[in-house]
């Protein structure tokens, strides 16, 4: 069994967005807390999809990105199921992949103003 925290939170970073956007996923952002005193991770990685379904199929993506590039399985899914709001905790990387209304509505972004807040640009096929 791989040890923990054996990647470095940058590459699983990378590993998740790419996870992003092959499913095409909007608005990608990376908010770095590292700098934040007592932050629960490194990254927060916060995306939302247009539908219940693309909520479901962004978090699919991100764990066959990150299992199958990195060997690393997120130690924690939340919400699966209920296509609004599901979260893959990875220790050093937590990835918020919401529906398109409930990231309006949760504003997760403006919670971290001390952060370093970035949009990922990505590539329109």
């Amino acid at each position: 069994m791989k040890n923990l925290y054996t990647t470095p939170p940058e590459a699983l970073l990378d590993a998740v967005i790419k996870g992003l956007d092959d499913v095409k996923g909007c608005d990608i952002t990376v908010v770095d807390l590292k700098s934040i005193t007592h932050a629960i991770s490194s990254f927060f990685v916060i995306v939302h999809g247009s539908s219940h379904t693309q909520v479901q199929a962004l978090a699919n993506s991100v764990e066959k990105v990150c299992w199958e590039s990195l060997s690393e399985k997120p130690v924690s899914v939340q919400g699966m199921r209920n296509g609004e709001w599901t979260i893959l905790d990875y220790f050093d990387v937590v990835v918020h992949v919401f529906h398109e209304e409930a990231r309006t509505r949760y504003a997760l972004e403006e919670l971290w103003g001390d952060a370093d807040i970035r949009k990922i640009e990505t590539v329109e096929a």
